[in-house]
C-alpha cells in the first residue's frame, strides 16, 4: 500500500533527490526556464513554488528557510530581489510546464518549465484587458445628449 506517499521519488535516494531539485531550482531561478523530463519538471514545480511564495515577504527567517533548501547565496539574492518583485501581485502559479515531445536517445517525455512572469511571448499575444461596458448605452448615448442641447437653446432665448 502507498499511504502517505504523495511525491515522486524519481528513482533516487533522498539526498540525491534533494540535491538534484535544489540544483534544478537554482538553474530555473537563474535562467528563468529550463528543459528537463516531465516527471522532474512536475517535482521541481512542487519544490520551487513554496520558495517563491516565501520570497514575497523579505524577512530574515524566510531567507534562511530558502537558503537551507537552495544552498546558493547568489540565487537566493536574485530570488528575493528580482523574482519576488515580478510575482508580488500573483497569488500562486509562478511556473508553467510546456511539454516538448520525446527525447531522441531514450524516448523520455521532455518538458520546459519556466517562470510565468518572465515570458514575453505569451504577454505580447494577449491584448490589455478592457473594462466591461454595457450594451444598453450609457452616458454617451445620442438620445440622452439631444434633449440637453435643445433645453440649453430654449433657455438662451
Amino acid at each position: 500500500m502507498r499511504h502517505g506517499k504523495k511525491f515522486n521519488h524519481l528513482s533516487r535516494k533522498s539526498a540525491h533527490r534533494k540535491a538534484m531539485l535544489a540544483n534544478m531550482a537554482c538553474s530555473l531561478i537563474e535562467h528563468k526556464r529550463i528543459n528537463t523530463t516531465t516527471a522532474k519538471a512536475k517535482a521541481l514545480k512542487q519544490f520551487v513554488e513554496p520558495l517563491i511564495t516565501k520570497s514575497k515577504e523579505d524577512t530574515t527567517h524566510n531567507r534562511r528557510i530558502v537558503m537551507s533548501r537552495l544552498r546558493q547565496k547568489e540565487v537566493v539574492a536574485e530570488l528575493f530581489r528580482d523574482v519576488a518583485a515580478k510575482v508580488a501581485d500573483r497569488p500562486g502559479g509562478y511556473t508553467r510546464i510546456i511539454k516538448l515531445g520525446n527525447r531522441l536517445g531514450d524516448n523520455a517525455d521532455m518538458a520546459m518549465i519556466e517562470l510565468v512572469d518572465y515570458n514575453e511571448i505569451y504577454k505580447a499575444g494577449k491584448p490589455e484587458k478592457k473594462t466591461r461596458r454595457s450594451r444598453r448605452g450609457g452616458k454617451n448615448s445620442t438620445a440622452a445628449v439631444a434633449p440637453v442641447e435643445t433645453k440649453a437653446t430654449n433657455e438662451e432665448e
